[in-house]
């Protein structure tokens, strides 16, 4: 069994230096569904655990033959001995299986079997395609920055040298304030160029939504219509002891006509019974998706629910705070955020979550320390007006403060960031912590 499951193994391993692009919701499409889907088609394909897939009885051809012929031909069930009065009287022994007139009863075909292991196989690796369109969208520009950071907190014990522990690397805190010298510069950067970064996450998070719902759709389908109602009639109708909705979706014992010619040459059908060992896993792996589906779908809908509020209310300072610390719990200096996010775009924004996600505390305070000393105060900013005055006027003496506003980040010129950096050392109060003094 374990050299079976070997193949989907590298999906379940927990890997601590993985940089993290994404949310629980995300994963459980392209992780866990996936895997699933896999696990399902893994145990479908192996007879080892059922056996023959389907085995029939016939008096006049031999085993191999009616077999093979009644797994790639359609079996059938009869309609009027889908009913459990004839089953609780015993004039039936299984569902559907009784004397049948071809030309007057109705029949119900089963031919499904046959595509479940494709099936389960693409819808799979559709589950897994949103993943990989954001995989390429984001472009592993959050890997570049964070990559090894993971356990900055301990480099305070590592002044010059940095440690590497297996996967890990421990950098030292010069690598440490090089690094964060390089998230700032990245993060102005984005604020000015890049746009679009935000805008393809909610579109792979819509996607995963309509992919869940197509496959929703396209299952129900492929089981003659009865998926959709499928969970609710097993909880309702599996303990009695009668015929369930399983009974009819997956029936167990099915019929089969097969045609030969005698000696004479005329021609000679059988009518046969078949045992559907594949029937005793489909209705497992169906019954089990139906509710695997059921809470992804609920949880698919929150996660879009939770997008909207940050497409709404990423620009207030608590709503920022709060999503922050659900990211990863830590302190966070409430005026440097604020500074922060009040440049940000949505874009900008989300790049910042995930930020938070993969850095530590200490690492994160210094990012958004170094990106407010970019920033100005907007209660602050005599000394910048008067700065803007003697470059642009000379002699001629300053001009209405109230005119002069500072401009936009991205439109600072060259001459403004020296002075940004000195207003920082300069107005702004030494931090208490450690951990926020500047590169």
């Amino acid at each position: 069994m374990l050299n079976t499951f070997s193949s989907v193994r590298q999906y379940l391993k927990f890997d601590i230096t993985r940089v993290i692009i994404d949310n629980f919701v995300f994963k459980l499409h392209y992780r866990w569904t996936f895997v699933i889907l896999l696990v399902a088609t893994l145990l479908i394909t192996s007879r080892q655990y059922i056996g023959e897939h389907i085995q029939c009885i016939s008096d006049g051809v031999v085993a191999p033959v009616i077999n093979t012929f009644c797994f790639f031909t359609p079996t059938f069930t009869v309609v009027r001995h889908m009913n459990n009065t004839a089953l609780e009287t015993g004039a039936i022994f299984q569902p559907g299986i009784g004397p049948y007139n071809p030309r007057e009863d109705s029949i119900k075909r089963h031919a499904y079997y046959q595509w479940v292991p494709f099936v389960l196989f693409a819808q799979a690796l559709c589950f897994y395609i949103p993943h990989f369109l954001w995989k390429k969208w984001e472009g592993g520009r959050i890997k570049a920055l964070v990559f090894g950071l993971r356990m900055v907190g301990l480099t305070k014990y590592l002044k010059h040298d940095s440690l590497r522990i297996g996967k890990l690397n421990i950098p030292s805190m010069a690598e440490a304030e090089e690094r964060v010298g390089v998230i700032r510069r990245t993060m102005i950067d984005r604020m000015r160029l890049n746009q679009s970064w935000g805008a393809h996450l909610v579109f792979a998070e819509l996607l995963n939504l309509v992919n869940l719902c197509l496959q929703i759709m396209w299952t129900q389908r492929f089981l003659g219509g009865e998926f959709l109602t499928l969970g609710i009639k097993v909880l309702r109708e599996r303990w009695v002891d009668k015929m369930d909705a399983l009974d009819i979706v997956f029936p167990k014992v099915t019929k089969c006509t097969f045609y030969k010619y005698g000696a004479a040459g005329s021609l000679q059908e059988h009518d046969t019974l078949c045992v559907m060992a594949l029937n005793i896993m489909n209705e497992k792996i169906y019954t089990i998706l139906w509710f695997w589906y059921a809470f992804v779908l609920t949880i698919t809908v929150l996660g879009l629910f939770w997008r909207l509020l940050t497409l709404f209310f990423y620009k207030n300072l608590t709503f920022s705070k709060w999503s922050l610390y659900w990211a990863k719990p830590g302190k966070l200096d409430e005026s440097d955020l604020g500074a922060v996010i009040d440049k940000c775009n949505f874009s900008n924004w989300m790049f910042l979550f995930f930020l938070r996600t993969n850095l530590s505390e200490f690492l994160f305070l210094k990012v958004i320390y170094h990106l407010a000393s970019e920033f100005p105060d907007p209660m602050n900013d005599n000394d910048i007006n008067a700065y803007r005055d003697r470059s642009h006027e000379g002699a001629a003496g300053p001009s209405d403060p109230t005119s002069v506003k500072y401009p936009d980040i991205s439109k600072l010129d060259t001459v403004d960031a020296p002075l940004l950096h000195h207003r920082a050392a300069a107005t702004s109060a030494p931090p208490p912590e450690a951990s926020r003094l500047p590169v």
